[in-house]
């Protein structure tokens, strides 16, 4: 199919747009051919489990404070609260989640499945918003923590105690760096670096219990100062219920396990269409994951709130964003204190490159499928840039702070649980399960009241996702609007009658009508060429062959082409299609029978009643209105040459 030539583009544009592809199309095949695809070798599930740990097991660097300046002297009761959300909330809805969605696209898709029309684009767009909020908040605040805890070191303070923000935006700098380069998600450092923090973090915790069982008075003191501030336990677990919310940063990283799932080695023979070992091995990933996790949030949150004086968490403190790497220091000495700093800036690190690879494969999974991304979007270089400086710009408003960025990190991952709450709910009620209807639909209202108190006490997560959803859409409409007559059909298919009709006519002139289908019957086929020939002064013995197409969802960009041929009336043929788009389905067509006869089609059209612009708007949203002279324009911009072109004419 024939498209517009381009000069060959400069040294530097040719490097940033090095592997230039269309990555929305990277779904998995469907049907038969699916079945004969084996699924890729992947890796054992336990390697991959590291992948998705660096960024949920890096939260351990600042969870612990944030816990304690939220919920004070009740951060270990709240914790508990968090880790049975966790456990009987959260890892149920994402278990079920890497059954309904086994190739990494996540809960967006099972919901983008669920809704069509361009309400279902615009519910995707929004919760890409929130999904970019969260991905890019946990570039910037990992890499204000990794920060906090390289000035916060005892050797280092002196030096660097007021470069905090430039500290920040040279990681957040090395980071888009290394993906200009050209960055491979390793799976083997991730090993090595969740390995090494976990089991540092194991000799704190340890060190921790140690003292506060030789320290018996420490229990003591806690537990007197909760009576006399909260009076009895009913008291307690009721406030730690009210700021649960507040400590949702425990929570992230059950989306990127689903995210990671395409790593995931399968049984031997498996396809893409069942891959029954990725989903048993993804849901030991995502369990052995949430386990590790509760454990270490329990045991760090209650050490770091008996051992660490309250004043040392707030802002300017000597623990503030950095509680364990605090205790590592006091209790195990500067020299381990110092190597575990240096594994938490490399894990805190990490989690934002695993989340600039969140970025990058999401958003091209669904914007080139919509028309909705600039073709340069579809390359990594770009994307890169435009992330770095967003991550600039956030950075630069936060004043690199981990306290003014967890609210608006909580928020992208409320929204992101809360969504993929919602559509396992809508999939159980789908398949007759009402017992996990029910339990689902239980889950779901805990984390939509948990992401409203999240929303109403700290802002600034709506805010800046809403800036994100606001600049999507604007930019996916804009997108949408330039490649509005751009050839977008990626295949063209004819059966065996479509193709005895075109084989048929190129033996004379083809010429085919384009007919909006009405009632079908013969006099509407006969009045259409009476029409047609007085129109355009075309003679009796002139051949017509129709063509019809039926609007299905003009939301959609890019899809193929299947074209059938049937007889109406025992004389009129017919070529029928299905398109997002009348004009854009009738130029494939066109130049498909160009290419396969060496014959210049002609089509006819009946010239389109109203003004212009809301024919226009009529073609934009909805697929038809301007039909005959969009369909030149396309024309036009895929064959620069006017002798190849198809012929349109309209009466």
């Amino acid at each position: 199919m024939a498209t517009t030539e381009h000069p060959p583009p400069g040294r530097l544009r040719a490097w940033m747009l090095e592997g230039l592809s269309d990555m929305g199309k990277g779904h998995a095949p469907k049907g038969a051919q699916a079945e004969k695809q084996p699924v890729d070798e992947g890796q054992p599930w336990y390697r991959v489990m590291c992948l998705t740990g660096v960024d949920y097991f890096s939260t351990l660097g600042y969870q612990p404070g944030i816990a304690a300046l939220a919920a004070g002297l009740l951060s270990p009761i709240a914790t508990i609260v968090l880790v049975i959300v966790t456990l009987a909330g959260a890892l149920p809805v994402y278990r079920r989640v890497a059954e309904e969605s086994p190739h990494g696209q996540g809960s967006i898709a099972m919901l983008e499945r669920l809704l069509t029309f361009w309400k279902g684009k615009l519910f995707v767009l929004t919760l890409l918003g929130f999904a970019a909020t969260d991905f890019l908040i946990t570039i910037t605040l990992s890499a204000a923590d990794a920060s906090t805890h390289l000035v916060e070191n005892p050797h280092l303070n002196s030096a660097l105690h007021d470069k905090q923000m430039v500290i920040t935006l040279t990681l957040v700098a090395l980071l888009g760096a290394v993906f200009l380069k050209g960055f491979l998600e390793a799976i083997g450092v991730a090993v090595a670096l969740v390995g090494i923090y976990l089991a540092l973090n194991a000799v704190v915790v340890v060190s921790g219990l140690y003292h506060i069982v030789t320290e018996g008075h420490v229990v003591t003191d806690w537990t007197t100062a909760l009576t006399a501030e909260h009076g009895n336990i009913f008291v307690m677990i009721g406030v730690a219920l009210i700021v649960f919310p507040k400590l949702a940063l425990g929570l992230s990283g059950f989306e990127t396990g689903v995210a990671v799932m395409p790593h995931v080695k399968g049984e031997p023979g498996e396809t893409e269409e069942n891959p029954a070992g990725r989903i048993r091995d993804t849901k030991k990933l995502l369990t052995t994951a949430a386990v590790i996790m509760s454990c270490f949030l329990i045991a760090t949150s209650f050490i770091t709130t008996l051992l660490i004086p309250e004043k040392d968490f707030e802002p300017g403190g000597s623990a503030n964003g950095r509680a364990l790497a605090f205790l590592a220091h006091e209790y195990l000495g500067n020299a381990f204190g110092t190597v575990y700093d240096v594994s938490t800036i490399a894990i805190l690190w990490f989690a934002g490159a695993s989340a600039m690879a969140g970025l990058l494969n999401l958003m091209p999974r669904y914007l080139p499928r919509y028309g909705m991304a600039p073709h340069w979007a579809r390359a990594v270089r770009p994307m890169v840039i435009v992330f770095t400086l967003v991550a600039f710009l956030v950075t630069w408003i936060f004043d690199a702070d981990v306290d003014a960025q967890g609210g608006a990190y909580a928020t992208g991952v409320l929204v992101l649980i809360s969504s993929a709450a919602i559509a396992v709910t809508i999939a159980a009620r789908k398949a007759g399960q009402r017992n996990w209807f029910i339990g689902f639909a239980v889950i779901s209202v805990v984390f939509l009241y948990t992401t409203v108190v999240n929303v109403i006490e700290r802002p600034d997560g709506v805010k800046i996702g809403a800036c994100f959803i606001a600049g999507i859409i604007l930019i996916s409409l804009l997108s949408r609007l330039l490649r509005a007559f751009e050839l977008r059909v990626t295949s063209v298919t004819l059966d065996d009658m479509a193709e005895r009709f075109v084989r048929d006519i190129a033996s004379r002139k083809i010429r085919f009508i384009a007919n909006e289908p009405d009632s079908r019957d013969k006099a509407e086929y006969r009045d259409k060429i009476e029409q047609i020939r007085t129109d355009n002064d075309l003679p009796e013995q002139e051949d017509f062959v129709f063509v019809e197409v039926t609007v299905t969802d003009p939301s959609e960009f890019e899809a193929g082409l299947i074209v059938r041929g049937q007889v109406m009336h025992n004389r009129y043929r017919v070529l029928t299609l299905e398109s997002s788009s009348i004009p854009n389905a009738l130029a494939a067509l066109l130049l498909n029978v160009r290419d396969t006869t060496g014959c210049i089609p002609h089509i006819y059209f009946e010239w389109t009643e109203g003004t212009p612009f809301a024919n226009f708007l009529r073609f934009f949203l909805f697929g038809q209105g301007e039909v005959a002279p969009v369909t030149r324009e396309v024309l036009r911009e895929a064959e620069p040459d006017r002798d190849r072109r198809p012929r349109v004419h309209t009466g």
